[in-house]
């Protein structure tokens, strides 16, 4: 074992848990679930090769081992929360996003990143997230869909989202109680063909939309779609979210689910990227 096998996630994780005595506290405290928190110290043990905490139904209590290695843990602690401190004011990640960002998931990912390293989120709206990766105007991207990912960058995925039919107030699909997956290529797609996540490629040829219709950018397509020259397909947060007088939105059966991923060059900010993903996946919907 290295250290390089532990983390500051195992470190965050123990040290709440020792504190609280209580897995259930700690994993309110971290914001991650009883299931998730377990797991967590059980990899520390793991790679330990020790046992740190004895637990039972009624009593958890930390072992001679255990407490020893809080003292070093916390020491550890400190020492990088006065470091991030030194620099905070100066210290960001710039977070890219194509389209409305998913929620409570990016709530919670910036709101605890931001309090665990003392960085700032900068939330950047761009129609091309990866393209704005190649041109280092933001750190990691918040991608929807199943674009691929050039060779020289790195994708994680969070999780996976549903999808829904939106059209014009004035379009027949309003009639409808909901629409098929199968069914949408007999109505005109409108597609933006920069950062969309539901276009021609998502259904087998031979099964596609008959007429696509395509946008340049987010603007773009919820105009088109007001102005009813088609129907789009989006992410379901969208009805929540999308506020436009002239749209409407039916629910989409059978459809299959659109990937949330977070990508980003191997070699821009590493530190910051990496914890930035410890937390965005320890915040994914169970």
């Amino acid at each position: 074992m290295t250290s390089t096998d532990i983390e500051l996630r195992h470190l965050r994780a123990f040290s709440s848990v020792a504190r609280h005595r209580s897995f259930s506290r700690a994993a309110e405290e971290l914001l991650i679930t009883q299931p998730a928190l377990s797991r967590t110290i059980a990899q520390l043990e793991n790679r330990l090769n020790v046992l740190l905490l004895e637990r039972s139904s009624r009593h958890l209590a930390l072992t001679d081992t255990g407490a020893h290695f809080l003292e070093h843990a916390e020491r550890v602690l400190a020492a990088l929360d006065a470091a991030l401190a030194a620099v905070r004011p100066r210290v960001t990640l710039r977070l890219g996003f194509g389209w409305l960002l998913p929620d409570p998931w990016a709530q919670r990912t910036v709101s605890r990143f931001e309090e665990e390293t003392g960085a700032s989120v900068v939330l950047t709206r761009t129609d091309d997230p990866v393209q704005a990766l190649r041109r280092s105007t933001v750190d990691i991207a918040l991608v929807r869909g199943d674009a691929d990912v050039p060779t020289e960058m790195r994708s994680v995925r969070l999780y996976d989202e549903p999808r829904i039919a939106v059209c014009s107030e004035r379009s027949e699909l309003t009639r409808f109680t909901h629409l098929d997956w199968a069914d949408v290529r007999y109505w005109p797609l409108v597609v933006n063909t920069v950062s969309g996540t539901t276009g021609p490629s998502s259904w087998s040829v031979g099964e596609r939309p008959d007429e696509i219709v395509e946008t340049a950018n987010y603007d773009e397509w919820l105009e088109t779609v007001a102005a009813n020259r088609g129907i789009g397909i989006v992410p379901g947060v969208a009805q929540r979210r999308a506020q436009h007088p002239a749209l409407r939105f039916v629910p989409l059966t059978n459809a299959p689910l659109s990937p949330v991923s977070l990508v980003h060059l191997p070699d821009t900010q590493r530190t910051l990227v990496r914890r930035f993903l410890d937390v965005a996946l320890q915040s994914t919907p169970e």
